[in-house]
């Protein structure tokens, strides 16, 4: 006999490949935390979940596992992101046995209905009484602030850790757009193959992902100090010893240069597919860019010598989805009327 629900809250999910962002109506952004879990391999036991599972990450004994279940913006792993989301959804709003929440879950826009269905399951597992879905461009725009709902062309485009969503938006809904599965993981493994090739080093992601942040370009040409290097420590591959080089940021560049032509070619195309009036439109505005992934140094400024059109970083890009979707649970008679919502209940 299903529980009778006597109040609920209204949650917003950015399920995202490297971090969860929960948003709850009225508090605003209430957890950040990576999309890590660590396991007992024998009973399956959760050691630990978010910033202390990843600090786990390459370094747990046999007898525990450290996961990433999401990868490329798709749930891996079904069991374990129902585990991970249950405990991040009783973290934020307490233990509240019958008090079920209706949850907007973010997804890419290019999932297929088997990858749905598994994102809506889990939050109905995870204990929401309704889950929603909306596409990862369209609730990035809600989070940035721009009305979809008007007669007007919007470019978003979101740079996430497994995926890149571009997308032209008007009237509520979706126009034309790509889901790229390149993102901020992908910069990390383009690293780590250019170090390996190059120095016969062996690094790992995190240093990778220090690495990006630190001294990572998109756009050498934009750097003051194009030639800035960081001390880099991993494992030799010909003496299999501990070693220490120093890479610069331009050889970062050039490690980066692959991912980044996908992202320009995938763009390029969207832009090409849009109606006349809407790259009418879209000329006027420019692009807004949203994730993680933008704060690439000079990610914007490649995008604007590619395209010719001005660009424009979210104040708050990382938060952008999380804050749309929470905004969409507001808005849903527009989004569905639109189709860009779909909603499964609890049996």
């Amino acid at each position: 006999m299903r529980q009778r629900v006597f109040w609920s809250e209204d949650i917003g999910v950015d399920l995202g490949t490297a971090n969860v962002l929960v948003f709850v109506k009225g508090k605003g952004i209430v957890l950040r935390e990576p999309s890590v879990i660590a396991i007992q391999k024998d009973s399956g036991k959760i050691i630990a979940v978010g910033e202390e599972a990843r600090r786990m990450l390459g370094r747990t004994p046999g007898s525990i596992v450290a996961i990433r279940p999401l990868r490329d913006g798709v749930i891996a792993d079904y069991d374990v992101t129902e585990r991970m989301l249950r405990y991040f959804l009783e973290k934020s709003v307490g233990r509240h046995l019958f008090f079920r929440p209706r949850v907007m879950v973010c997804i890419p826009s290019g999932v297929t209905s088997v990858e749905e269905r598994a994102a809506h399951q889990a939050a109905i597992e995870a204990g929401a009484r309704q889950a929603f879905l909306i596409e990862e461009p369209l609730a990035a725009a809600l989070g940035a602030g721009i009305d979809v709902s008007e007669v007007s062309g919007s470019m978003v485009i979101d740079v996430g850790g497994g995926t890149t969503d571009i997308a032209i938006l008007s009237l509520g809904g979706i126009v034309t757009s790509k889901s790229l599965r390149v993102g901020g993981d992908k910069f990390d493994e383009a690293i780590i193959r250019y170090v390996r090739k190059e120095y016969n080093l062996m690094i790992g992601e995190r240093t990778a992902e220090e690495l990006k942040i630190s001294i990572g370009t998109a756009f050498p040409k934009g750097k003051k100090d194009p030639n800035e290097g960081m001390d880099v420590r991993g494992r030799d591959l010909i003496s299999g010893l501990p070693k220490t080089v120093v890479v610069t940021s331009v050889a970062v560049a050039q490690a980066l240069q692959e991912p980044l032509e996908q992202m320009m070619a995938a763009v390029k195309e969207v832009l090409e597919r849009t109606p006349p009036e809407l790259s009418a439109d879209i000329f006027d505005k420019g692009i807004v860019l949203t994730g993680g992934g933008v704060l690439l140094h000079g990610f914007d400024m490649l995008l604007q010598e590619r395209t010719n059109l001005s660009v424009h970083i979210a104040d708050d890009p990382i938060s952008c989805v999380a804050l749309g979707t929470g905004k969409a649970l507001g808005m849903l008679n527009i989004l569905q009327n639109a189709q860009s919502v779909s909603v499964r209940r609890t049996l």
